[in-house]
Formats: structure tokens, C-alpha cells, sequence
């Protein structure tokens, strides 16, 4: 048996620099931070990331719109939409590009490359950080020492945008208020649900439709204009 010098016996096999892997590098990954399994996977999130902002984005604007409808007068009885917190979370300044632009701007400053360019509305940045992440993402993962944090937080970036789409694909409804359409025989009253996946709303006692989110401005309106006439009459 031959004798293994001490400082093979000490020596340390790296592994991935990335929360949740740290398995040991292969030989072929010699000198890189994180590994090739957490740069494909990290690949694949980052190319999903503009899709599931749209998506996200589309349901934030009807529950943005929704919300100021229900705004209303004070002390009205009309329960408003309520908007996705969460989702305006994601979608609005703070949100997804803020997150990608902090991780672009991290990774300028270690290439030495000027600072990022104003690239608009968070709807409008997303895609072209996506890219810009995409296009750097080899050089991160060979040469960047805090790459490992960064594909945590595309990790979970990328989950908590597929969590809330899921929801949305599936939602639950909520109550927003009685029916103002006016029948033959008075005002139909049928309570009203909504779904947060869909901008239509339909009596399901009398059958109207509020369909476009006019229309949703409209129902509102005449659910305001209900209550009105009924504090009227009861004065």
C-alpha cells in the first residue's frame, strides 16, 4: 500500500457553490462556481420568467381596474373586487424586474461593464433582463464567486411567479355584491361572484353579462346607483 501525502488526505473536493445542491463538481467543471445541472435548470427558469410575467401582468391590470371601481362612495354596503396583492407585488416597480435588474447590475459591476441602460416599464424590462441573464449566465456560473445566491433567488423568484399563475388557472371566487339589473318585476338582486382568472361576470339568476372591463365599470356604477336609490327611499 503506498503512502498518501497529507495534503491529499486534507484536500477538499469543491462542490457547488449554490443552496439546496453542493454536490461535488465533476472534473469537466474544474474551476467553475456552480454546476452544469444548476446552469441548465436556472437556464430553463430564466427563459420562463417574460411568459409568466405577462400572465401576471394581464390579471394585475383587471384587479387594479377592479379595485378603483370599488372604490366607490364611503360607507358603501358593495363589497370591492379585491385586488391580488401579491400579484401587484410581482408586477409593479419592486417586483420581477426590480429582482432581475439587481442581479444584472451585481453582475455588471464584477465584468467592469458600464451601468445597466433604462430599459421602461417593468413589463418592457423583463424580457430584456431575461436575456441579458441568459446571454451571462455561462460566465456567472465559471467566474462569479456569488453565482450560488443568485440561483436561489431565480429559484424562488421563479416559483413564487408559477404559484400565483397556478392560482390564477384555478381560482376561487369571491363575492362582489348584489345583481343592479333591472327586470319587469324590479331589480334582480342575485348575488354576484367573480373570478380573479376571468373578467367576465354573469347573473346566474338573470343571465346579463358584464364581459370587458368597461362593463365592469358599468356594473359598478349601477350597483352604486342601487344602494343610492335604496337610502332614497328608506329616508
Amino acid at each position: 500500500m503506498h503512502d498518501h501525502p497529507a495534503d491529499l488526505d486534507q484536500y477538499e473536493w469543491p462542490t457547488c457553490v449554490t443552496p439546496r445542491c453542493e454536490r461535488r463538481l465533476w472534473v469537466t467543471e474544474t474551476g467553475r462556481w456552480a454546476c452544469r445541472p444548476c446552469e441548465d435548470v436556472t437556464a430553463a427558469r430564466i427563459a420562463e420568467l417574460s411568459a409568466l410575467f405577462r400572465q401576471l401582468d394581464t390579471t394585475a391590470a383587471l384587479m387594479k381596474g377592479a379595485s378603483r371601481i370599488g372604490a366607490g362612495g364611503s360607507g358603501s354596503r358593495t363589497a370591492p373586487i379585491p385586488p391580488r396583492l401579491d400579484v401587484l407585488n410581482l408586477v409593479g416597480p419592486g417586483g420581477v424586474a426590480a429582482r432581475l435588474s439587481a442581479i444584472e447590475d451585481a453582475w455588471r459591476q464584477a465584468l467592469g461593464w458600464t451601468v445597466a441602460p433604462w430599459r421602461g416599464s417593468p413589463a418592457q424590462a423583463v424580457p430584456e433582463l431575461a436575456a441579458f441573464l441568459t446571454n451571462n449566465l455561462l460566465w456567472a456560473c465559471n467566474s462569479y464567486e456569488e453565482i450560488g445566491q443568485d440561483i436561489d433567488d431565480l429559484r424562488k423568484l421563479h416559483s413564487e411567479c408559477t404559484a400565483l399563475v397556478n392560482d390564477e388557472r384555478r381560482p376561487g371566487r369571491v363575492q362582489i355584491g348584489a345583481c343592479p339589473a333591472r327586470l319587469d318585476t324590479g331589480i334582480c338582486a342575485a348575488p354576484l361572484t367573480a373570478s380573479a382568472a376571468s373578467h367576465r361576470v354573469r347573473c346566474g339568476t338573470c343571465g346579463t353579462r358584464w364581459e370587458t372591463l368597461g362593463e365592469w365599470r358599468e356594473l359598478r356604477a349601477a350597483q352604486e346607483q342601487v344602494l343610492a336609490d335604496a337610502a332614497g327611499v328608506a329616508a
